[in-house]
Formats: structure tokens, C-alpha cells, sequence
């Protein structure tokens, strides 16, 4: 234990002697968070839309200021003509053009079914997707209203609207209420996550590059010649950035808290649990990068495509359950998963110790495993 706290003092200096180190163990991890937590979203907050109204009525026109006054939506162009609207849409001037066709009003009292028709561009097929279901309920309130006014049935744009009540149709009201995020907030949902990635950039990157960078200054042959434990100078190596790695989160919890009021609903201390069995299989992968790297290039290179796999199959971004079923069990083998199923349960659904066991189980069996064969490869290629 006396060699082991040595060596511990001597890493600890040697990092805080550092100042571009420590700038990026504490500086770039907060900096990004207060960056990707406003800029990962999927929400649209604000389409530009080409109007084409070849109807001029008061109900056309209700058509559009109901889009516009949402909010989501901007009247950006107008025009009677759709082409010009695909010349626009083209352009990127707009992400929608709105058409309304003649006759609207006069369908809507005569045949009670009106249509509208919305077209958006689709190369991002998410946003298209977004956008065109807030144009959908909103679009779906306003043929509501127009159902009351209008007597029977009003059909538009694809939505469905009840008659008024007395008129021999039942009327169904629908009431919805979101669940540990009321609010729809975006940024509730992301924190966690990468509050998860940024403690995978210090456990796995700066693991894999304070060992190497050791193998590039000789230092390494030097210890590995001395009477030291391996053991000992593995974990002197390991634990100082694993006590770095917890402190950069609890800084990020922080922020995650004033700057964004993200909850936290569940037991803090489940977090740091989960946070240090991760920290064990982030490290290890770490160190089995060194092993297999001779210079911090090569190390960079080699984290940094195994980070891009980390983030597309830990359900950060997109859901696991929108996977195919084969890369959905590729995924369960991805600690990241499952501690960011952990993150986000316990700060935003208030999960108790019973309710994250399967994510603590994986991370314990993880830890044990990756660090073990990281350590046995690592002694490997050093003897």
C-alpha cells in the first residue's frame, strides 16, 4: 500500500502540472455539455413554409394563421403557384410549402371534408417527420373547432374531428398528459446522456493516452524493470482518473441542475454507483487500447472508432427499440446502454435500487470482465 500511494501522488502531480490536461479534464467537459445539451435535439422549433392558398377565404387564411400562431411555423413566401413553391423548397428558403386547393371552404360546408395538402422537404427524414406532426395537431385542433361551427363530420388534412354534441355522434375527447418529462423538454432527455459520453472521452481517451504517452517517453520499459507489482502500477495508473472521472460528474450534475433544471427525482447515490462500475469497463477499455497502440495517435484513432460505435448503438441518439433486432443485441453487449438507461431512470422517472438492477448487474459483470482481460492483455504485451 506505501508503493501504491507513492505512485498515486506521482500521477496525481503529474497531471495537475499539466495545464492543457487539466483544461481538458475540467473545462472542455462542461463546455461540452452546455453545447450539446441545446444542440442534440431532434425538436424543430421553427419552419419556414411557402403558402400557396388558391382559395382566398376566410377559412384558407384561418388555415395559416393557425399554423403561424403555434409558433412552429413562419409564412415565410406566398404564392399561387405550387412549382414556385418547389423552386423555394429547392432552395432551402423553406423546409414546407402549404397548398391549399380552390374550393376549400365551399367542400368544407358541402361535403364536410376539406383537404389541405403538405409537402416538405424529406432529406432529413426525421425533421420532415417532426414537423409534419405539428402540422397535423394542429391542423387536427382547428378542423375540431371547424366541426362545431360546421355541423357532422369535418375530415382535413387527415385528421379527425366530432361533431357537436346533441347531433346523434358520439363525441370522444382524448386527453394526453407526458409522464417524468411534462414539460416535453428535449434537453431533460439528453443531459444524461451525455453526461455518459463525457465520462467515456476521461475514463477511456485519457486512460489510453496517459499510458501510451509513458510508452513514448521510455518511462514505461523503466518501471516495467522495477521491483513494483504490475498490479500496483496498473491501478496507481487507473485511479487517479477514475477519482477525476467522478469529479467531472458531479461538476456536470451541477450544471445539468442550474442550467438546464434537469430533475433528479431518483437517489444520487445510485448514480455514483452505476457512474463507478462504468468507470471500471470505460478504464479497462482504456488500458487495452494502450496495449495494442505504440504511439497516442494510434491510440487516438483507434478510441475515438470505437467511441463512434459506443454513441450510434447506446440509444444517445436515436432509440435502441428502432433498431434492427440484430444490432438491438449488439447493443445490450454496450455498457453505455445501460448506463444510460440508469441516468435517465433515476433522474427522470425517480428509479429505485430494484428498478435499475438489471443495468447495475450488467455494469458489475462488464466491469469485471473488460478490466480483467485489459489487465491480462495489458501484462501480456508488456512481459
Amino acid at each position: 500500500m506505501r508503493t501504491l500511494r507513492f505512485l498515486l501522488k506521482k500521477e496525481f502531480l503529474q497531471i495537475l502540472r499539466d495545464p492543457a490536461l487539466v483544461r481538458m479534464l475540467f473545462m472542455i467537459p462542461i463546455v461540452q455539455l452546455l453545447i450539446l445539451s441545446n444542440a442534440a435535439t431532434f425538436e424543430v422549433k421553427r419552419s419556414r413554409m411557402h403558402v400557396v392558398d388558391q382559395d382566398h377565404t376566410a377559412r384558407s387564411r384561418g388555415v395559416v394563421q393557425r399554423l403561424v400562431a403555434s409558433g412552429r411555423f413562419v409564412a415565410s413566401e406566398a404564392s399561387g403557384s405550387v412549382a414556385r413553391g418547389d423552386d423555394a423548397l429547392m432552395r432551402r428558403n423553406v423546409e414546407m410549402i402549404l397548398v391549399i386547393p380552390a374550393g376549400f371552404e365551399r367542400d368544407l360546408v358541402r361535403t364536410k371534408a376539406g383537404q389541405v395538402q403538405l409537402l416538405l422537404n424529406a432529406e432529413d427524414g426525421a425533421a420532415a417527420g417532426v414537423t409534419s406532426a405539428y402540422a397535423r395537431d394542429i391542423l387536427a385542433r382547428y378542423a375540431a373547432e371547424l366541426a362545431v361551427q360546421l355541423t357532422p363530420v369535418t375530415a382535413m388534412a387527415g385528421a379527425r374531428a366530432e361533431a357537436p354534441p346533441g347531433r346523434g355522434v358520439p363525441r370522444v375527447e382524448v386527453r394526453t398528459r407526458g409522464w417524468y418529462n411534462p414539460e416535453m423538454d428535449y434537453r431533460h432527455y439528453m443531459v444524461p446522456g451525455i453526461l455518459v459520453q463525457l465520462l467515456t472521452i476521461v475514463g477511456t481517451l485519457l486512460t489510453a493516452m496517459n499510458v501510451v504517452r509513458e510508452k513514448e517517453a521510455g518511462t514505461l520499459e523503466q518501471l516495467n524493470v522495477t521491483p513494483i507489482p504490475r498490479a500496483t502500477f496498473i491501478a496507481a495508473k487507473l485511479i487517479p482518473l477514475w477519482v477525476i472521472a467522478m469529479v467531472v460528474l458531479s461538476i456536470g450534475l451541477v450544471v445539468g441542475r442550474l442550467a438546464f433544471s434537469v430533475p433528479m427525482l431518483g437517489p444520487l447515490w445510485l448514480v455514483f454507483a452505476g457512474a463507478a462500475l462504468y468507470l471500471f469497463a470505460a478504464l479497462g477499455i482504456g488500458l487495452w487500447i494502450s496495449a495494442v497502440t505504440e504511439t497516442q495517435q494510434q491510440a487516438m484513432f483507434v478510441n475515438f472508432a470505437m467511441l463512434m460505435v459506443y454513441l450510434l448503438m447506446s440509444g444517445l441518439f436515436t432509440p435502441v427499440a428502432s433498431m434492427p433486432h440484430w444490432a438491438q443485441w449488439i447493443a445490450r453487449l454496450n455498457p453505455m446502454m445501460h448506463f444510460i438507461a440508469l441516468m435517465r431512470g433515476v433522474m427522470l422517472r425517480g428509479a429505485g435500487p430494484l428498478d435499475v438492477l438489471p443495468q447495475l448487474g450488467v455494469l458489475a459483470v462488464a466491469a469485471v470482465l473488460v478490466l480483467s482481460i485489459a489487465v491480462w492483455r495489458y501484462q501480456k504485451r508488456a512481459s
